[in-house]
């Protein structure tokens, strides 16, 4: 078992890999430094090497595909995820490493949007959408974290063997951090400077396309980890939806004494009992919510005393 795992997921970064793998190796001379290469087409995997990483692959596209495969096959005590396009300065490695050696952190995050990220990044819509995230799942799940898109964490071994990658690709960064939050994870921020890509090296990253499934995997995983409030808002739209149009007809009702818009009460009274069903299956989901989460804090017992055990031998 390493004791520290420098994970660099790459695709086509033959501008800036061999930088960030010698910086990974100077920040952190104890670590072991893998890159996963995934289907580049020009020297990443080469130069990667000559840096002297360990190469693998994963011939799944997708970011959230190289990290299931980097998290199922390394066993560390502690593992820096970073990108492989040298925009996270490595000197901040060390202090997110003792937070997670040291201070029990399950992740710690690698803070951009609290120093340079808004000046350098020279993408407005990636600024706004970083902040609509950030925010929205802030209130969602009633956190404080700082910056939820960033590819520059540290993780604890009980993070990485208990995290279910469902994501395949950059919405990957959202699942982890509500994962983390509401599991009750120790989370822990670390400001790092953040510089833009280097002329001529292209983000992965479609603001448009990977914005929108960013936010379908937030409300997604609301739904999943907080059905009651999620169906309780349902609900409550459905209730004023039907009282909406039933009000105008019961008004009519009572100055008429006659219901002149029948196929309008009979849908309100649909709407009503959908509203009802949606109400009892959030309280039945979140039932089932709670379990799993007791189920969870047992599979992190065995997660750990599988650590220990490795530890030992």
């Amino acid at each position: 078992m390493d004791k520290i795992a420098v994970l660099i997921p790459c695709y086509n970064e033959e501008k800036t890999i061999a930088k960030v793998v010698a910086d990974a190796k100077a920040a952190l001379p104890e670590a072991v430094v893998y890159v996963y290469d995934n289907n580049s087409k020009d020297r990443t995997v080469e130069l990667a090497k000559k840096a002297g990483a360990i190469v693998r692959y994963e011939y799944m596209q997708g970011k959230g595909n190289v990290i299931r495969r980097m998290f199922r096959e390394i066993d560390a005590h502690c593992y820096i995820m970073v990108d492989g396009d040298d925009t996270y300065p490595m000197e901040y490695a060390g202090e997110m490493v003792d937070k997670v050696l040291h201070h029990n952190a399950d992740m710690v995050v690698g803070d951009r949007l609290s120093t340079t990220y808004f000046t350098e990044n020279k993408r407005p819509f990636h600024n706004f959408g970083n902040s609509l995230v950030r925010g929205s799942i802030n209130l969602l799940f009633k956190s404080e974290i700082k910056d939820i898109m960033t590819g520059y964490r540290a993780f604890s071994y009980q993070f990485v063997k208990t995290f279910p990658v469902m994501s395949k690709g950059f919405e990957i960064e959202t699942e982890m951090t509500i994962h983390a939050v509401n599991n009750n994870m120790q989370v822990e921020n670390v400001l790092v400077d953040y510089r833009d890509r280097p002329e001529g090296s292209e983000s992965k990253l479609n603001t448009y396309s990977d914005g929108i499934k960013v936010l379908l995997t937030i409300a997604r995983l609301f739904r999943e980890y907080k059905p009651l409030p999620f169906f309780g808002i349902v609900s409550l739209l459905l209730m004023l939806l039907a009282a909406i149009f039933f009000i105008p007809v019961f008004m009519e009702f009572v100055k008429t004494g006659l219901v002149m818009k029948f196929p309008t009460l009979i849908v309100c009274g649909f709407v009503v009992l959908a509203a009802i069903q949606s109400f009892f299956s959030g309280l039945i989901l979140n039932n089932i919510v709670q379990r799993d989460r007791k189920n969870f804090e047992m599979d992190l017992n065995r997660v750990y005393s599988e650590f220990v055990s490795k530890n030992n031998r």
